[in-house]
């Protein structure tokens, strides 16, 4: 049986990111990925998703700021500060909402660029370090 997690950025987009807790459990979801859910602490996220009896199917980490195009950290060796940040808030939001996957977002790079790839290499290998140790997955999409 096929089990299905309501996108709550893309989907029930008439209503403020937490009021979409409520509609996707309205609508019959289980489940929610949540792309950006930093906007939000992480204590308010966990109490709506208790409150609806959800599952965090995925949250991304943290990707810079899309506003000015950025599309993620990781491939980018001069962000890994950044990086390293996003993943201790992910994990700090795994602790309080019970997520167990996280998706590393690239970000924009040149995928021939030396630089690049180490960097990818170290920011997955830091990320699967750290959040590994909570149980928590990296995703790579």
């Amino acid at each position: 049986m096929p089990r299905f997690a309501a996108n709550l950025n893309w989907m029930f987009q008439e209503w403020p990111l937490l009021d979409r807790f409520d509609a996707a459990a309205q609508a019959g979801f289980t489940a929610v990925e949540i792309l950006f859910p930093y906007e939000h602490p992480a204590d308010v996220i966990a109490e709506r998703l208790r409150r609806n009896n959800l599952t965090p199917a995925l949250f991304n980490m943290a990707s810079g700021n899309s506003a000015a195009g950025d599309r993620g950290l990781a491939a980018l060796p001069e962000r890994f500060a950044e990086l390293q940040q996003a993943v201790l808030t992910a994990r700090t939001y795994a602790r309080e909402t019970g997520v167990r996957r996280f998706h590393l977002v690239s970000g924009k790079a040149d995928r021939t660029d030396p630089r690049a790839i180490a960097a990818f290499k170290k920011s997955v290998t830091y990320a699967a370090d750290i959040l590994g140790g909570e149980g928590v997955e990296v995703m790579l999409e």
